[in-house]
């Protein structure tokens, strides 16, 4: 269905420059990610108080853009293949399946790549959760498990983003950190939160009913719109965005769930970096306000666009979300208090509780001190 291979190629073709810097440039500003992201372990685990004695075997891989699209692209192929074989299995029995045994896999794999190094340019790092190891990307956990966790940070974005909103690098390389830390932190200090996210995403996948034509043709129209190539009048068909492939209830009821856990993670990660920064980063206050200025504009016609297609929007709204739940919930019952989050799967909140955090707290304050 995907030919990875052509994914990975096209992308590192197509992928955009990264600004212009220095060979001793680009070594510093490596050298002091790597430092920052060490640092940033003892910050976030004494400000979020969930340290362990565990020391985290996690690798921190400082990547380039194409490092970034070599990395996801092992991630997806991992989590996507229940899907993936399921399609191949419908394709095998289909009228059209010669026609996609032929091409299907590489203009799909050609399309995917298209979006890859549109994305590539835009993450500043990622926790990722279900990394395989491969001989260039070491990833964490042990070594018999198909899969770790690692830590990426995307120097050449970084470099770009601090220029763009012109403000201190150094304390801007600290910044990103802190948020990308407070993952691996989340993941690392709670033993059952990936299996569970695994299990969440793979009961998605097993539902899903997607006809492979109709798979392709979804990564076609994302391509097209990347391209400028989607017809005048099309581009609120153009859209949608790949989660709304959704068709079953039980699937609105698992991607309410993740959308709520996703909320949780990525708004604890923003309250965290900007709890902690006052204390370490010097300017965090004009940072926060330059880097929610451009989150908010975004860029060109087109990025909007594609924000929307790729879900990226839902993206935005999880941090502003769930930044809010976080905030409130320590206001009313402290650190400690919000932290019953990550007690078990049933103490997680659900998505009317993200945008309620007062219910999170009177379901898991009330009923454990009754």
């Amino acid at each position: 269905m995907v030919d990875w291979n052509l994914a990975v190629a096209t992308a590192t073709r197509l992928v955009r420059p990264g600004p212009d810097v220095s060979r001793d440039e680009a070594r510093a500003v490596v050298a002091e990610l790597r430092r920052h992201a060490k640092a940033s372990e003892e910050h976030v685990r004494g400000f979020t108080r969930m340290g362990t004695d565990e020391v985290h075997d996690t690798p921190v891989l400082v990547v380039d853009r194409p490092g970034w699209v070599r990395a996801n692209v092992a991630g997806f192929r991992e989590i996507l293949r229940p899907l993936l074989e399921k399609m191949q299995e419908r394709r095998a029995g289909s009228p059209t399946g010669a026609v996609l045994g032929t091409v299907g896999g590489k203009v799909t794999g050609v399309e995917l790549g298209m979006l890859l190094s549109f994305l590539s340019s835009r993450v500043l790092g990622q926790y990722e959760t279900f990394a395989p190891a491969t001989r260039d990307l070491p990833a964490g956990g042990p070594p018999d498990a198909p899969s770790g966790g690692r830590l990426l940070l995307v120097a050449p974005n970084i470099v770009h983003v601090e220029r763009e909103l012109d403000v201190d690098p150094h304390d801007f390389r600290l910044w990103v950190c802190l948020h990308e830390e407070t993952h691996r932190t989340q993941f690392t200090a709670v033993p059952w939160l990936r299996d569970h996210l695994e299990g969440e995403i793979q009961s998605f996948l097993a539902e899903t009913d997607v006809d492979p034509m109709t798979f392709l043709e979804r990564i076609r129209d994302a391509a097209q719109s990347l391209a400028g190539g989607r017809p005048e009048g099309e581009e609120e068909d153009g859209g949608r965005s790949f989660v709304e492939l959704v068709q079953t209830p039980a699937q609105r009821e698992i991607l309410a769930r993740l959308t709520a856990v996703m909320s949780l993670l990525e708004g604890h990660a923003d309250y965290v970096m900007d709890g902690v920064g006052p204390s370490v980063v010097p300017t965090v206050a004009e940072i926060r306000e330059k880097f929610q200025q451009r989150r908010a504009k975004g860029a060109s016609r087109l990025d909007i666009a594609l924000r929307k297609l790729l879900g990226l929007d839902a993206k935005l709204r999880q941090y502003r979300d769930g930044e809010r739940f976080v905030r409130a919930v320590v206001e009313q019952v402290g650190t400690d208090g919000f932290n019953r989050v990550w007690t078990s799967p049933n103490t997680l909140p659900t998505k009317a509780e993200i945008a309620k955090p007062a219910d999170w707290v009177a379901r898991v304050h009330r009923k454990a001190e009754s």
